[in-house]
């Protein structure tokens, strides 16, 4: 049974490459979209994007009633916070300084820590407990350590797969670019199949090895949780990882906006 109008919350994930929304009805999602990030399109322009993805789902901007939003890109913040004052006449939730999360940052600098895996940290230990491995697998990936009291304790950051495949790309005179896919075999019989295998197998090596390497450090087993765009291919090639989330972050959205909702 749809809700009455008016009674949703907009969360949105801004990432240095993709933008991924998601429209909350209670804790509901009901519906998820993703789009390019782009740092020079001006508010009027993504008013006109956002407006034609909830009309291909059958909202409407009257049906939004909240937004709350991280970003990896500042310079985005204002273009988000205009759009949602002219278009939808609120004031998006942007998670940062003086936002209640109930997290711990048990960092040496608090303020270095990215809000989506701020963010990130809040829906995993409300949806797993703790403590528990969270591996974001996007434009970098990043693996950030959650206590069983919920303390962010720290992690690590290297880059994304993308990321290293393109820079394969376009610092060689001789291999091409090629598809993100899982090869049959480690061994390669061709350019495009080693450079997957050295790419899909060689993260998946990364991601074990760090996982290891990060509870051997906490000294017991942690319950391990992948998010991001990557998140399910090298799900499906490991044990270490107990299931991806590609949600994760729209969830923890919605649970940061409910505890700082008036």
């Amino acid at each position: 049974m749809r809700l009455a109008r008016n009674t949703m919350l907009l969360a949105i994930d801004i990432g240095n490459s993709e933008t991924t929304l998601g429209v909350f009805e209670a804790e509901e999602l009901r519906a998820t979209w993703h789009m390019a990030t782009v740092i020079h399109r001006t508010a009027d322009e993504y008013a006109v994007l956002l407006s034609n993805l909830l009309q291909s789902q059958g909202f409407k901007a009257a049906d939004i009633k909240w937004a709350a939003l991280c970003s990896v890109v500042p310079s985005l913040i204002t273009i988000y916070e205009v759009l949602f004052q002219r278009y939808f006449g609120i004031l998006p939730l942007v998670v940062g300084s003086g936002i209640k999360t109930g997290v711990r940052i048990r960092m040496d600098n608090p303020r270095e820590v990215g809000a989506d895996r701020i963010v990130d940290a809040v829906a995993a230990h409300h949806l797993y407990g703790g403590p528990v491995i969270i591996v974001d697998l996007g434009t970098a990936t990043t693996f950030d350590t959650i206590s069983e009291e919920g303390d962010y304790l720290g992690g690590a950051i290297s880059p994304g797969i993308v990321t290293a495949a393109e820079a394969m790309f376009n610092r060689t005179a001789m291999l091409p670019r090629v598809e993100l896919a899982r090869p049959s075999l480690a061994i390669g019989t061709n350019t495009i199949s080693a450079m997957q295998s050295g790419i899909v197998f060689g993260y998946v090596g990364l991601v074990e090895g760090m996982v290891a390497r990060i509870q051997k450090e906490l000294g017991k087993k942690t319950r391990v949780i992948a998010t991001g765009g990557y998140a399910e291919l090298i799900t499906k090639e490991t044990k270490i990882i107990d299931g991806a989330r590609p949600d994760l972050t729209l969830i923890g959205l919605r649970l940061i906006h409910q505890m700082n909702k008036a």
